[in-house]
């Protein structure tokens, strides 16, 4: 081990919550003073049904004149998420002919919010998912017949599903970061009790995420899900139908220059990044690590930041400290190994049900058109093989 054990690890020091890990408390419906933009974002449905999304926008002089220095973070969260949607619908309402320029008075408040918040102006997943949500009976914890999401595209039953399926699981995850960093911690101070049942937290919390993740296909139909969900959500970057990229007008700091990001993805949230550091699970580099690595440019500064934090927990061999320190103890502490590998084998399950939904809801769905491909993710790269290697290396770590 190091001779300097390594700073102890603490989700509120990255303003997560211990019950409900990198999703925030409730977030806000509303924007203070921003009648149009609140309007915009409650009749996007709407809108983008009768394909009026762009007519409306380009109609307007303006949504934010000046985006506030002096709103809360929950408000400059809130503008991202309706901001977000309104411009993918903006550039995707017309699937077979998308827009090539944002309209500045869309774009440079979109750029202004993000850079508040330290993401890119396009859609990602803590707009997408973790920052929009309410609860229907407010004094009922978040559970999934107690979730609705705050914005939608189309809406509908499995748009909504789709969305509150991965919102559960970020929930239910809460739990098993606590259990995942309450082992980490205490492998520098030795204690192999805490080891273990912080262990046994995350296992626990971990078949909980599994259970949500089964019920996918229960509300949400593949054949809906591609046609009609995920048209929306695709980005402009390694994207057939926008091959330049998108023009943000009169946003400064682009010079009138295409930029390309990525689409809104799971990849962008922080929960498997976070267990295969915490694990010690190691992906040996192929073009999915390295779209996985710039998957983080996509989520929130503090989450990150936590990320980095546990993948800096390593031995004096350069091991996961997790893993190196139950590895060590695996003849004389077999109760440990066990719940080790209990995790993994969770982890290898809930990347096996992923693969599978891949498979059905985007690789066999019949491609109609190069704006919604079948070959890559919305994020814009191929994923089958990828999926199934890094699943394999999962089971790997423990040798099954």
């Amino acid at each position: 081990m190091n001779s300097r054990a390594p700073q102890p690890l603490s989700l509120t020091d990255f303003g997560l919550s211990p019950e409900r890990g990198f999703l925030p408390s409730d977030p806000s419906e509303a924007l203070p003073d921003t009648p149009v933009l609140n309007r915009l974002g409650r009749e996007l449905p709407k809108m983008l049904s009768a394909r009026q999304v762009r007519r409306f926008i380009d109609e307007q002089p303006s949504f934010i004149p000046s985006v506030p220095s002096n709103w809360r973070e929950v408000h400059y969260r809130a503008a991202m998420r309706i901001l977000s949607f309104a411009g993918h619908a903006y550039v995707w309402e017309t699937p077979e002919q998308p827009a090539i320029k944002l309209p500045s008075q869309l774009a440079r408040p979109w750029y202004e919010v993000a850079q508040k918040l330290g993401r890119p102006p396009v859609l990602s997943y803590a707009s997408y998912a973790l920052d929009n949500w309410r609860r229907l009976d407010p004094k009922r914890p978040m559970e999934l017949d107690n979730i609705v999401l705050l914005q939608n595209f189309l809406g509908g039953l499995d748009e909504e599903w789709f969305v509150v399926v991965h919102l559960q699981i970020e929930r239910q995850a809460g739990p098993g970061l606590v259990g995942l960093v309450r082992a980490m911690n205490a492998v520098s101070e030795r204690k192999d009790d805490e080891v273990l049942s912080g262990l046994q937290a995350l296992a626990s919390a971990q078949i909980a995420m599994r259970n949500t993740l089964l019920r996918m296909k229960e509300r949400c139909d593949p054949y809906v899900y591609y046609t009609r969900v995920r048209p929306y959500i695709h980005g402009w970057k390694n994207s057939p139908s926008l091959p330049e990229g998108l023009i943000y007008d009169n946003v400064e700091a682009y010079a009138q220059q295409p930029q390309q990001f990525r689409g809104e993805t799971g990849a962008q949230s922080s929960i498997v990044p976070c267990l295969d550091a915490g694990l010690g699970i190691r992906h040996a580099p192929d073009p999915l690590t390295v779209y996985l690595q710039e998957m983080r440019e996509y989520m929130p500064p503090r989450h990150r930041a936590f990320l980095q934090a546990m993948e800096s927990q390593t031995d004096g061999q350069g091991r996961a400290m997790l893993s190196g320190y139950v590895q060590d103890r695996r003849q004389r502490h077999p109760e440990l190994w066990s719940a080790y590998c209990a995790c993994i084998d969770l982890l290898a399950q809930f990347r096996e049900i992923h693969l599978g939904y891949a498979d059905s809801y985007i690789n066999r769905q019949h491609q109609t058109s190069t704006t919604n491909p079948t070959a890559v993710g919305t994020g814009g790269t191929p994923f089958m093989t990828y999926l199934q290697k890094h699943l394999d290396e999962t089971r790997q770590t423990i040798g099954t």
